[in-house]
């Protein structure tokens, strides 16, 4: 069987089509699990903004790899790589098909491709980072314009934790940190990858929604919650889209239409990240909102293949 994979932007739906398709699937005799590859839904008690589906929601459908951090713990690419790779040997153990979801474009990559991820350094990853603390991201950045300029300018200047990352791997391996990044990489295992797309001049104003919702299903509150949690001391999850502007609310620097505001600029561009992303790699795209978009995915599922390079203007 191949792993299937559903993957797009965010606010296309593809935690919808996954439990549609699983559904699909396991009524006609074939068994389906979910592997969440979505970074942000990995931590335990950030469900408002990540959209995470509540267990009442999955119609019975087993789920993996949700609620597996906490707050305080740092995600790496490596690490999920390997529990996700895990878990869907296992689920192809048992029979069932395994369904990779999450707009989380690494991520999804580290597991479908057959992507090396360099070892650390603890020495040198503390000197890199007493060096971030001491100059800035700005400093960084500059240091890595000049060795791996791709790296840079994909990572921006205020990164400073996955400037630190690059930094190391350039240092460890003496390549560019794209090396590992491959442009055409080998398949770890046959896939099947499903891309859901809406036009831009539609996905703009449901981003904007989905923001403004969040803050009515109460992200602040959400956040002042897990403040008890760690979240402000947290390296990634404290830095994550929503939460961070929940935190400037907390704080009083920012008010409630600055942090709305900032989520819903931020979830734009984040979105446009995504979409350059999955447009790399052998994708059938489906819309996000055609009626037979299960029909669609159920096709491509059984013809086995993996699809074409897309061909994408959106966003």
């Amino acid at each position: 069987m191949p792993l299937v994979v559903i993957v797009g932007s965010t606010g296309t739906g593809k935690s919808a089509l996954s439990l549609d398709l699983a559904q699909r699937l396991s009524g006609a005799g074939q068994p389906c699990e979910i592997v969440n590859a979505d970074a942000m839904q990995l931590y335990r008690g950030m469900d408002v903004g990540t959209a995470k589906l509540p267990i009442a929601q999955r119609r019975g459908i087993p789920h993996h790899l949700l609620d597996t951090l906490d707050v305080t713990a740092e995600a790496t690419v490596s690490a999920y790589q390997a529990a996700a790779r895990s878990v869907i040997a296992d689920i192809l153990k048992r029979g069932a098909l395994p369904i990779l979801v999450g707009g989380s474009g690494l991520y999804v990559s580290a597991v479908v491709y057959d992507f090396q991820f360099p070892g650390t350094d603890r020495g040198l990853r503390a000197r890199l980072e007493a060096e971030l603390i001491a100059t800035g991201p700005g400093s960084m950045y500059l240091r890595l314009m000049d060795v791996d300029p791709e790296a840079a300018a994909r990572i921006g200047a205020s990164n400073g934790r996955r400037l630190v990352r690059a930094l190391e791997v350039v240092e460890i391996t003496g390549a560019p940190h794209v090396a590992v990044l491959p442009s055409q990489p080998a398949y770890w295992r046959p896939s099947v990858v499903l891309g859901l797309r809406v036009p831009r001049e539609e996905l703009t104003p449901r981003l904007d929604a989905r923001v403004d919702e969040m803050w009515r299903d109460g992200i602040v509150a959400e956040a002042e919650g897990l403040l008890a949690a760690g979240l402000e001391s947290g390296v990634t999850a404290s830095r994550a889209i929503g939460y961070a502007q929940a935190l400037g609310e907390l704080r009083g620097t920012m008010s409630r239409a600055e942090a709305i505001a900032s989520t819903q600029q931020l979830t734009r561009r984040f979105a446009r990240r995504q979409v350059s992303w999955f447009k790399r790699y052998p994708t059938h795209w489906i819309d996000a909102d055609s009626t037979d978009r299960v029909e669609q995915a159920v096709r491509y599922v059984g013809a086995g293949a993996v699809g074409q390079p897309a061909r994408s203007s959106l966003l």
